[in-house]
C-alpha cells in the first residue's frame, strides 16, 4: 500500500473537496468577500511579502495562496489533488489574484516548475503524507533563490502520536511504518469520503530540522506553540479567540511548530 500511497491519497482528498468547500471551517463566502485564511502564526512568520515570489507546496483548494497574493506576493501553488487544483485555479480567477496552480505531488515540482523563488511556504498538515522529508527538504532547497526563506507551520509530531479522542499514545513518535487509516469523514464539513484510506506518517522535530540543514539552508526561527489555530481535532474547546486547544489536556500539549529557514 505504501507503494501506491499518492493514488490512494489523491483519491481520499479529492473526496473531502465537496465538504471542504461548503463547511463553516473554510468560509469560502468570507473568504471571497476579502476575508484571509492566514492565521496570526503564520502572518508573523512570513513577514511582510509585498513583491515576492512565492511557491506554496500542498496548498489544497488555494485559499492561502490566495491570500498570499493579496498581500501583494506573486504565488504558484502545488497541490496532488486535481479537484482542489482545479476549484483553486476557479477561485483565482473569480478574485482577480496573482496566483497560478499546478497539480503535482511534492516530489515531482522541480519536473513542473524550472523558476526559484523568494519563499517557499508550506502550513498544517502537510508533511505527514509525505514518507522521505530529505526528497522534501531537496525540493525546498532547489526551489528557493540564494538567501530566499522557507516559511513553515506544522501540527506538532505529539498531537499525532494520538489516537482521535486524544486518550491513549497510539503511534511513534519516530517515523517507522505508514499509518494506515480508513475514515469516512474529515475534519472539515459533514459530507461522507467514499475512499476513505489514508496513508501518512509520523515525522520527529529532528528528521524536519537536519534535513532541511543537510540541504544547505540555515535556521532563522523555530517556534512552538501550545495551541492550534484551527478547531480541527475532536475534543476541542476555543480558550481565547482563534486560539483552541484538546479541552481535556489543556496546555500540555505542545500543539503547533514553526520555523523559518534560510537557503544559504
Amino acid at each position: 500500500m505504501e507503494e501506491r500511497y499518492l493514488d490512494i491519497n489523491r483519491a481520499n482528498w479529492n473526496d473531502r473537496l465537496a465538504s471542504h468547500i461548503a463547511s463553516a471551517f473554510y468560509d469560502l463566502p468570507g473568504f471571497l468577500a476579502g476575508k484571509s485564511s492566514l492565521d496570526d502564526i503564520v502572518l508573523q512568520l512570513l513577514g511582510d511579502i509585498n513583491g515576492k515570489t512565492v511557491l506554496h507546496l500542498q496548498c489544497h483548494f488555494g485559499q492561502d495562496s490566495i491570500s498570499m497574493a493579496r498581500l501583494g506576493a506573486t504565488v504558484t501553488g502545488i497541490d496532488l489533488s486535481d479537484k482542489a487544483i482545479a476549484k483553486a485555479k476557479e477561485l483565482a480567477l473569480e478574485t482577480n489574484a496573482d496566483a497560478g496552480f499546478i497539480c503535482c505531488d511534492v516530489y515531482s515540482t522541480r519536473q513542473h516548475i524550472s523558476e526559484t523563488f523568494d519563499i517557499v511556504f508550506s502550513s498544517y498538515g502537510t508533511i505527514g503524507w509525505l514518507p522521505d522529508l530529505e526528497k522534501w527538504a531537496g525540493v525546498i532547497a532547489q526551489s528557493l533563490k540564494p538567501g530566499g526563506r522557507f516559511v513553515f507551520a506544522e501540527f506538532h509530531p505529539v498531537v499525532w502520536m494520538f489516537d482521535d479522542d486524544f486518550s491513549n499514545v497510539q503511534y511513534s513518535y519516530f517515523k517507522t511504518d505508514p499509518i494506515i487509516e480508513h475514515q469516512d469523514y474529515t475534519y472539515a464539513g459533514s459530507g461522507t469520503v467514499k475512499h476513505a484510506t489514508s496513508v501518512s506518517w509520523n515525522h520527529a522535530l529532528s528528521d524536519v530540522l537536519t534535513t532541511l540543514l543537510r540541504n544547505g539552508l540555515r535556521l532563522q526561527a523555530f517556534c512552538e506553540y501550545d495551541y492550534s489555530p484551527y478547531a480541527c481535532f475532536r475534543h476541542i474547546e476555543e480558550f481565547a479567540p482563534g486560539k483552541f486547544r484538546i479541552k481535556h489536556m489543556g496546555n500540555k500539549l505542545p500543539m503547533v511548530y514553526g520555523l523559518v529557514a534560510i537557503k544559504l
